[in-house]
């Protein structure tokens, strides 16, 4: 999962796509980076590391510029490196580039295809190559050389026909403009805002609209599935349907735990959907535990759970406490690779506050059960604290299936439910009792009357429908192959910025 930003400004914009970066954090902590263009040229800093750690006073003065997009990664593909760090860049046609948010399950087959036939070579293993050398490989085609708002759209269109997956993108034409487009099931988010300053009409796209009201914006709407929008050099905006059969399809994880809960994503907001996961679950408690449930208090396994936590001890008419204090300092376990990582980072991100535990029975509320790991550790930190009983219930279903776009779980082999019965997991993790959301409690809680065309959502890692197509057995196998975390102990993080003796950044300017 990433965050993505683009920017089409009337004054410099590098503070804002800083600002922007940061509030889209959560979604990303391997690697930041930032490209403006001024007067045609561009001007780039990426590295790995945080937001704050990559840009520092001199390099945000050398980014000049009135346009520009951001970007802010955690590895699903390719490997943990500053070479993979985004936005990338290809210099023709006119020079473009590109930030993407999400995973392209046929990036194998176009790559061949780019070389053999389209000529276009990569420096990367990273999709988001792919993606960008097809956008920019449509776009040439056109042969312009000023590109119509028709030309670029049309170049979104086959990146539709050719790209399968799911895929939010940003990507700056040098000279031209800034481009936005999601895939044509909206299975990655992508929202739009404006404002009105002395100078005319400014624009922003990014992942969640928190990045937008943070700076100022006003929230226009999301990018429906298919559509693009482009706001050119001088600031007139164009947007279009891309897609010949979009379909509303929006990952209904990111509701789960990506997003911040205080962001709208497709007109749904993200608090008031986990409020309803935590109503629903208490719901489905008192049906299977009964009245006498046993339970003394709720604590939130924080941070993302909290919401859900909170009004399930509203439903349930038990006490509601905060019984692990978090590390601010300790990035999301779950975007950590490894599990040995994670486990470490559990007992570093948690301190338990023992009072709230000695002699009770205590409901642990955490968003989703992926791996175990740090269930089983935050339980044992709770008897150790001296709980009476440790009960456990995961607002989200149970995680059977990996996902191909986009979030860090490709390897089925590593996830504790997919050949488990809740039984066999409560055994695993050390519980007294385990409860999971249902799926159709899920789906219920995320819908709203608000937005009624927004009926289904992608679940595959709940339900294992792939909703874009060409999933198979095969498919998932080489997967996991290349992306279990076995695997990415091989991978190396190269802690210096981009190598421009190893990738073509022919027309810019790193700073």
């Amino acid at each position: 999962m990433c965050g993505v930003v683009g920017i089409a400004g009337k004054s410099a914009v590098n503070q804002m796509l800083f600002d922007a970066l940061t509030m889209l954090q959560h979604r990303g902590q391997d690697a930041a980076g930032i490209v403006t263009c001024h007067e045609g040229r561009l001007f780039l800093r990426k590295d790995v590391g945080m937001v704050r750690d990559v840009f520092h006073t001199r390099h945000m003065r050398a980014l000049q510029g009135n346009y520009g997009i951001g970007h802010v990664r955690y590895p699903t593909a390719g490997t943990s490196s500053s070479a993979e760090a985004q936005p990338f860049y290809v210099n023709s046609p006119y020079g473009i580039t590109l930030a993407h948010n999400g995973n392209l399950t046929n990036a194998e087959e176009i790559h061949d295809n780019l070389f053999k036939t389209d000529l276009r070579h990569m420096n990367t293993d990273s999709d988001s190559e792919v993606l960008l050398n097809v956008f920019a490989h449509e776009l040439q085609k056109r042969g312009k050389l000023v590109p119509t708002s028709e030309d670029i759209f049309h170049a979104v269109t086959r990146v539709h026909e050719r790209c399968k997956g799911g895929y939010a993108v940003v990507a700056m034409i040098t000279g031209q403009g800034v481009v936005g487009f999601r895939d044509p099931n909206g299975i990655r988010p992508l929202i739009y805002g404006s404002r009105e300053t002395e100078n005319d009409m400014e624009y922003i796209i990014a992942s969640e609209s928190v990045a937008i009201t943070a700076l100022g914006f006003k929230v226009e709407r999301d990018i429906e599935p298919g559509e693009a929008v482009f706001i050119d050099s001088e600031g007139n905006f164009f947007t279009k349907q891309c897609a010949a059969k979009p379909e509303y399809r929006p990952c209904i994880f990111e509701y789960v735990y990506f997003a911040r809960p205080d962001a709208i994503i497709d007109g749904i907001s993200v608090y008031k959907a986990r409020l309803k996961m935590g109503e629903k679950l208490a719901h489905k408690i008192l049906r299977e535990w009964g009245d006498e449930h046993d339970i003394d208090v709720v604590i939130p396994i924080p941070d993302t759970s909290r919401t859900s936590a909170l009004e399930l001890a509203n439903t349930l008419g038990v006490k509601f406490r905060e019984g692990f204090m978090k590390n601010r300092y300790i990035g999301r376990t779950f975007i950590m690779p490894g599990q040995q990582l994670r486990k470490k980072s559990v007992r570093q991100k948690l301190n338990p506050v023992e009072l709230e535990f000695q002699g009770k029975n205590v409901l642990l509320v955490d968003d989703s059960i992926v791996r175990g790991t740090t269930c089983n550790e935050i339980i044992q930190m709770a008897r150790d604290s001296g709980a009476k009983k440790v009960f456990f219930a995961s607002a989200a279903p149970m995680v059977k299936y990996p996902n191909v776009y986009g979030i860090d779980m490709p390897a089925k082999s590593e996830l504790i439910a997919s050949e488990r019965s809740v039984e066999e997991i409560r055994e695993i993790i050390g519980a007294d009792r385990l409860i999971f959301q249902d799926l159709e409690d899920l789906k219920d809680a995320v819908r709203t009357k608000i937005v009624p065309n927004l009926r289904e959502f992608d679940c595959s890692v709940f339900d294992g429908v792939y909703v874009a197509g060409g999933i198979d057995e095969a498919y998932l196998d080489q997967l996991q192959q290349k992306r279990n975390d076995g695997a990415k102990k091989g991978d190396k993080f190269i802690d210096v910025n981009i190598d421009a003796a190893s990738v073509d950044l022919t027309g810019v300017r790193e700073v």
